[in-house]
């Protein structure tokens, strides 16, 4: 689902009505109601936090692949716009942009000592060659890898990464930023590049 134009602007921390919602956080959201996402990504506008800020929206992504008869889900992310007319102090600008993401990913990676700074540059790289204004940016990159015992089902081995991220946008451009974080998404996913197909072992497309 792509995330519509807004007409209830998200979730208001302030109950506003329509006519109060500032110009420039409108003009953000309907920017990224024009984000197209690659037909591996799914869409979906979620409840926005309540208490972070005066206006806030939120969206969130999906990745799933086929196993058997079921699409199984392998990543998932939520991108949330924070906006406050008056400004905020520790974002030194009036709109923040939050992303968190988890994906499955390579087992071995989790001994990759520089695999961190490899998936910190997923977003560094991709807010540049999106041309996302930005400022202070910061966040983390966590691994961890689980060990499944007893009935439980799923594999037996199982290492995931997530990724928490926050940044202020310099303009109401925001689907460029949007954009940005789902490139982030499709990488730590293990998507090819858009229009690329892997083949399987018998050449089939996957």
């Amino acid at each position: 689902m792509e995330p519509p134009i807004l007409a209830d602007a998200g979730n208001r921390g302030k109950d506003a009505r329509a006519d109060d919602v500032p110009a420039a956080f409108r003009a953000a959201l309907e920017a990224l109601a024009g984000v197209r996402a690659r037909p591996e990504i799914v869409l979906e506008q979620i409840p926005a936090p309540q208490r972070l800020a005066p206006f806030a929206h939120a969206i969130g992504a999906s990745v799933s692949e086929r196993d058997g008869d079921e699409d199984v889900e392998i990543a998932s992310a939520r991108f949330i716009v924070l906006h406050d007319p008056e400004g905020h102090e520790t974002w030194n600008g009036t709109t923040r942009c939050v992303g968190y993401l988890s994906a499955e990913t390579d087992e071995e990676l989790v001994d990759d000592t520089m695999f961190s700074e490899v998936a910190w540059s997923w977003l560094t790289d991709a807010l540049a060659e999106s041309g996302a204004a930005h400022a202070t940016v910061g966040g983390t990159v966590t691994r961890t890898a689980s060990t499944r015992f007893g009935e439980l089902a799923g594999p037996e081995h199982t290492v995931d990464v997530e990724m928490r991220a926050s940044w202020t946008a310099g303009d109401t451009a925001l689907d460029k930023h949007l954009t940005a974080w789902l490139q982030v998404l499709a990488n730590a996913a293990g998507l090819p590049p858009p229009g690329v197909r892997l083949l399987g072992p018998g050449g089939e497309s996957r």
